[in-house]
């Protein structure tokens, strides 16, 4: 009984070294499949690596373009509104010169001229031409005479008394105002006629004033 209990002992050690064996084995046989396994891991890994630094290299270059391309247009804008600011009358001139010229020719002949009428219808065609030429810029002068007083467009130098005026009527225009677009860039200076009632009002006060230190008196 002894002795079989031994051999069923001997089997079973025989079995489990046989199965130690073929672990063993099983891992040996698997051993390249791993290592082959983890290199194609690591190779797709590597790709992977270098297919992101092409496209962040790729991203570097395009941002590294647009920067470039921002500083020139910068560079453009700046030099285009420098220009605008120093050349931006340049038009203006060129218009200009053709009167400038009409009044050199105006006084080379003004000498020689017998008729003043000649000279003054020279002179009002030269100022005809630069009204003109101010009108095509949007520069326009203001009428002024026989219109109500308006500060927004008037400075009133002086009054005076005109019974055929209603009061604040701009009588006389000293100095003539303009308009360029819809900005005044410069007032009329202009004679006002005055207000009547009111001239009665204050000299009614100083009369009544008068008297009343008169009797005081």
């Amino acid at each position: 009984m002894m002795k079989g209990k031994k051999e069923k002992e001997k089997i079973e050690e025989l079995e489990n070294n046989i199965s130690e064996e073929n672990n063993q084995e099983q891992q040996v046989d698997n051993s390249p499949s791993s290592e082959s396994e983890d290199k194609n891991a690591l190779e797709k890994s590597d790709e992977k690596i270098t297919e992101l630094e092409i496209q962040v290299n790729e991203m570097k270059d395009k941002y590294l373009r647009k920067v470039a391309e921002f500083e020139n247009y910068k560079r453009r804008s700046e030099g285009d509104q420098l220009n605008l600011i120093t050349y931006g009358a340049e038009s203006f001139i060129i218009k200009i010169l053709p009167v400038i010229d009409d009044l050199e020719r105006s006084l080379q002949h003004i000498d020689s001229a017998n008729d003043a009428d000649t000279v003054k219808k020279g002179i009002t065609l030269v100022y005809d031409k630069l009204l003109k030429v101010l009108d095509e810029q949007g520069v326009k002068k203001m009428e002024s005479v026989g219109k109500p007083f308006n500060v927004d467009y008037h400075d009133a130098l002086m009054q005076r008394k005109e019974d055929t005026a209603q009061p604040h009527t701009v009588l006389e225009e000293v100095e003539p105002g303009y308009i360029y677009r819809d900005k005044v860039i410069r007032h009329a200076k202009v004679i006002v006629s005055e207000d009547v009632s009111e001239n009665n009002v204050q000299s009614e006060e100083t009369n009544s004033d008068d008297a009343v230190n008169n009797k005081d008196n």
